[in-house]
């Protein structure tokens, strides 16, 4: 994924798809826990800083199915097909 040129990921808005998914996830997670949500604490752990944001993402992912995060089966589908169509999936 590392050697994607960013500005791929970005062309057709998968990355911002892909966040969205993850960030709902996070939301309705914090909400079910009686948390306080906001926008910014969900994107704090992506760490946008790295050079491989995706990798961010996947990471966001796992850590969020670890505390019983549930994501939204058909729009990961739709992402992932994007993402394999543009080569940053096998």
């Amino acid at each position: 994924m590392a050697t994607h040129d960013y500005s791929e990921l970005i062309r057709g808005e998968l990355l911002r798809d892909v966040e969205e998914i993850v960030v709902a996830a996070h939301r309705t997670l914090y909400r079910t826990e009686g948390r306080r949500w906001s926008k910014p604490a969900a994107y704090h752990w992506l760490r946008y800083e790295d050079p491989d944001p995706v990798a961010r993402l996947a990471d966001g992912v796992r850590r969020l199915r670890k505390r019983g995060a549930r994501f939204d089966a058909g729009a990961v589908d739709k992402a992932c097909a994007e993402a394999s169509k543009r080569g940053f999936l096998n």
